[in-house]
């Protein structure tokens, strides 16, 4: 899917002067024209609540907080909260980049990035911002019918994946901070589908698929992982408890459709 014609308010976060026109420049080829820019944290914030974009550019490294510091501040003003979020970093660290990855960000980009995966980024930005498809259920089951826990321990990745999963025409929703507390709301509460996180306190993703699978009286619920673990042995491991299917963080909500529809396909 390409954005020759893809136009909204787009607001660039970052420090150098050459690196804002390369980015200004990379936008324009895919059909931007509506381009501001913040050489700081502070700035951008301000010129956010003054005119709300629908995405913001973020470099990681700003002069006065960080990528990651940015995005936290946005989700966590109500007037800001569901601003759409790319960062643009040559950062590569896990633990660094982790905070990005639980916020909400619709994707990470590379510098320097190819024209591919900007199209890609903006694909999923409005995927996010623009939604055209709901779910396809099998067996002509209602949409508007299905049950959803949604188990992180991020509030900000919780929201965004309620979101992502409204834009596709779910509107009931049950949420978890943990695997401990999802146990005890499986219990009282029939679900359709299971959407956990891996890294959470008190109780990870491979042990919540691990009770659920021998557990729990709904054993058979389809369950998917949305994380930002990196370790394959980890992942490998909860593929054998039984998840469903596995999803990065970030992911394209594209992506989440065809999953959840595979997975509700049994």
């Amino acid at each position: 899917m390409g954005f020759s014609s893809f136009d909204i308010d787009v607001l660039v976060v970052e420090p150098s002067h050459m690196q804002q026109r390369v980015i200004g420049d990379a936008l324009h080829s895919v059909g931007v024209t509506r381009i501001r820019h913040a050489e700081r944290g502070d700035a951008a914030l301000a010129m956010m609540c003054e005119a709300p974009p629908a995405l913001v550019l973020s470099a990681f490294y700003l002069p006065d907080m960080s990528g990651t510091d940015l995005v936290h501040a946005m989700r966590a003003d109500d007037r800001l909260g569901d601003i759409a979020f790319i960062l643009i970093s040559s950062e590569t660290s896990p633990q660094r980049l982790e905070g990005i990855r639980q916020s909400g960000a619709c994707a990470i980009l590379p510098k320097p990035f190819t024209h591919a995966q900007l199209d890609r980024a903006m694909t999923a930005t409005l995927e996010y911002l623009q939604p055209a498809q709901s779910l396809d259920l099998p067996g002509g089951e209602e949409l508007e019918a299905l049950r959803v826990m949604i188990v992180d321990d991020s509030g900000n990745s919780r929201r965004f994946i309620r979101r992502v999963l409204e834009n596709l025409g779910i509107e009931h929703f049950i949420e978890a901070e943990n695997g401990r507390q999802a146990v005890a709301m499986l219990s009282d509460n029939l679900v359709d589908l299971v959407i956990t996180d891996y890294n959470m306190p008190e109780m990870d993703g491979k042990e919540l698929v691990e009770h659920i699978r021998k557990q729990s009286w709904q054993s058979s619920v389809p369950i998917l992982m949305v994380t930002s673990e990196q370790n394959m042995n980890r992942l490998a491991a909860v593929e054998q408890a039984g998840v469903s299917a596995i999803c990065d963080k970030p992911f394209e909500p594209s992506t989440i459709k065809a999953l959840i529809e595979r997975a509700l396909a049994g």
